[in-house]
């Protein structure tokens, strides 16, 4: 191997903080943003960093240096920590008698005020809802259209707020609904529902929890004219705001013995503090069954998954679908599952 010229020494030097910045992120989901809110912003772009360190290994492979032992080594620190960014295996679909499919799906107020270009963006969300026929849809940023009929459901809890527009989450169910509630979140809209559901076989907990918003533009034109002092304090008092949200959804579910399944919006990614806390030992779906990188959120710079379903080990993950339908700033995410016996 011969030595690095002035380039490639440029080269490894930006390879060295990417690696250092990617290693930071490693303890990131480790540290409460109330206390570490400044490294808690770092947790966004862990996908990033994961991505740089590809390119950077492949480069110095490419060119047979032994610089990319670097790169190699924290990717695989990563993948101890995190798991794979990109799921390379084909999504897992058994079939079985009792299976029954959970979506989750933050639609934006069904596109209440025309964000998408298409026309009748409501109705469409509602056909695709139907085609795809989800046993339990759990719905975010939902809005009581006038032009949506989810009356195919047949049961369903929601909680609505605000003054001129009503908005907030619901779930839907074929299954019957016995049991519903609320848990409020101070100083927002967003909060978390619960809807206690009866199977075939048993009755189980179906949680939506909609997390703080990071109130980020995605438009790199409208990025461009933030201030970064105050986009980043803002980025900051809301992952504060995420983990005051978190403590409370984490006191009501010490509560409940069901079997359970948590969906939601948790507005941050699986590198995060509240995405630890929040999954516990429950199983993330897409890691049982997905692949590919699980998107989930329309952010044109890299692929985001912020969306989750989250299930109790007591079942079976069957299969697992990300679908690439723009009706929101967010794409829907079905799982199938089958409870255990």
């Amino acid at each position: 191997m011969k030595k690095l010229s002035m380039v490639n020494k440029a080269i490894y030097a930006i390879n060295i903080v990417v690696a250092l910045l990617l290693l930071l992120s490693f303890i990131l989901p480790f540290l409460p943003p109330k206390t570490f809110s400044i490294l808690a912003v770092l947790n966004l772009g862990v996908s990033f960093l994961i991505l740089l360190n590809a390119l950077f290994f492949i480069y110095w492979l490419i060119g047979l240096k032994k610089q990319f032992v670097l790169s190699l080594v924290v990717l695989c620190l990563g993948y101890v920590s995190f798991g794979s960014l990109y799921k390379f295996t084909s999504s897992k679909q058994t079939e079985h008698p009792n299976n029954f499919k959970v979506m989750n799906y933050n639609v934006r107020l069904f596109d209440l005020y025309d964000w998408i270009p298409d026309a009748n963006t409501e109705t469409k969300i509602v056909e695709f809802i139907k085609q795809e026929s989800p046993d339990i849809l759990s719905i975010q940023e939902y809005h009581p259209h006038e032009k949506v009929d989810l009356s195919f459901f047949k049961y369903k809890y929601e909680k609505l707020s605000g003054k001129k527009t009503k908005y907030g989450q619901a779930i839907f169910s074929q299954f019957p609904i016995i049991n519903s509630g609320s848990i409020e979140f101070p100083n927002t809209a967003n909060n978390a529902i619960f809807a206690d559901i009866v199977t075939n076989s048993d009755t189980l907990r179906v949680y939506n929890i909609h997390l703080e918003s990071l109130k980020i533009d995605a438009k790199m034109e409208n990025l461009k004219k933030e201030d970064s002092e105050r986009l980043f304090n803002r980025i900051s008092s809301s992952f504060k705001m995420q983990q005051t949200q978190t403590e409370l959804f984490l006191k009501h579910k010490a509560s409940c013995h069901y079997k359970m399944i948590i969906c939601g919006d948790f507005n941050n990614t699986a590198f995060s503090y509240v995405y630890r806390k929040i999954k516990g030992d429950l199983n993330d779906t897409f890691k049982e069954a997905g692949n590919g990188f699980g998107r989930s959120y329309d952010f044109k710079f890299f692929p985001v998954r912020i969306d989750f379903v989250l299930a109790d080990e007591a079942f079976a993950v069957n299969g697992f679908k990300s679908y690439n339908e723009h009706f929101s700033d967010h794409y829907p995410i079905m799982a199938t599952l089958n409870l255990l016996q």
